[in-house]
């Protein structure tokens, strides 16, 4: 996609005059601030905010590429999972031994033994096994649970080898237009089964746009009340289609895209009159993106009057006025 230059009295503005300028969504654009908007020092003139805009471009990653980068990302989160189970194995043992006070303890109590009678004797050594035979006990168990903590987390790791199915659908992701038309055709195909319609499907694709149609005779459901129906399956066909290459996928039923774009731009070219002549702006109805831009690209082309887009979306309109 070609960029386009926009300016605009902020940043904001001139960033919704390429959404505009472009019909498509904050979430598509991808745009460079080339000049910040300033005031002179007494404020009596000031220099408007100039970017530089075009849709977002997909991402093109080769397969191969995309299989290498996750199965590293599994082994770095594999090996650094290993390393932190071993270094909490190899603290354990410190940490269980007995404490300073208890080996004085231990040594204070076999003294005593050695100057007492041999009962005492034996009742000393009895204490210091059962003792000793704790801390080994204690020592191990601390390994114990070490480890086990350590094959939880591991079992947290995805570990999995990405299978020949999930290969293969890595494949169809970086796909080509050509994977695209076919797809989308089937799309279409499959809207007309499901709403148990009759037609026709035909695909157009051209550089990196690719205008899907179906025509045919009572399609008004798959329109609905001012096109809504028709916005959300382009949304689905996008989602389900648009991963598979790099195109931009339209859906148009029944003509109602291309008759209203054309009834768009005689509206516009009658308002645009009436506003040159009386020399006051109007503000047309809240439209989406792609039908500003078609009333902005029309008044365009007309001499004195000009166009501006005001409010926010969905209520977001344009406004003719002289120029």
């Amino acid at each position: 996609m070609e960029w386009i230059e926009v300016t605009g009295r902020t940043l904001e503005e001139a960033v919704e005059r390429a959404l505009d300028s472009l019909g498509v969504h904050e979430t598509e654009l991808d745009y460079e601030v080339l000049t910040e908007p300033k005031t002179s020092l007494l404020g009596l003139k000031r220099t408007e905010a100039r970017i530089r805009a075009r849709v977002k471009p997909r991402s093109r990653e080769k397969p191969n590429d995309k299989r290498r980068r996750q199965r590293d990302e599994q082994r770095s989160r594999r090996r650094g999972s290993r390393e932190r189970g071993g270094e909490q194995q190899r603290t354990s043992p410190a940490s269980s031994s007995a404490s300073p006070t208890a080996a004085a303890s231990a040594g204070a109590g076999g003294s005593g033994n050695g100057q007492g009678d041999g009962g005492a004797g034996r009742g000393g050594g009895s204490s210091s096994s059962r003792s000793s035979r704790r801390r080994r006990g204690g020592r191990s168990s601390g390994q114990r649970t070490n480890a086990a903590n350590g094959a939880a987390r591991d079992t947290n790791v995805d570990t999995r080898v990405p299978t020949d199915d999930e290969e293969q659908d890595v494949t169809e992701r970086s796909g080509s237009i050509e994977e695209q038309v076919s797809a989308g055709r089937e799309f279409a195909t499959g809207l007309l089964a499901a709403f148990d319609a009759q037609g026709t499907v035909s695909v157009e694709p051209e550089d990196n746009e690719i205008e899907i149609s179906i025509v045919g005779d009572n399609l008004g459901l798959l329109v609905g009340p001012k096109g809504a129906t028709l916005a959300a399956l382009e949304e689905l066909l996008r989602g389900a289609v648009g991963h598979r290459g790099p195109g931009r996928l339209h859906l148009d039923v029944a003509g109602y895209r291309a008759k209203r774009r054309a009834a768009l731009a005689d509206f516009a070219r009658r308002v645009a009159q009436d506003v040159r002549e009386q020399g006051s702006a109007k503000a047309l109805e809240p439209m989406s993106a792609p039908d500003r831009k078609v009333v902005h690209d029309t008044v365009a082309e007309i001499d004195g009057v000009g166009t501006i887009s005001d409010g926010e979306e969905p209520r977001r309109r344009v406004i003719i006025q002289p120029a």
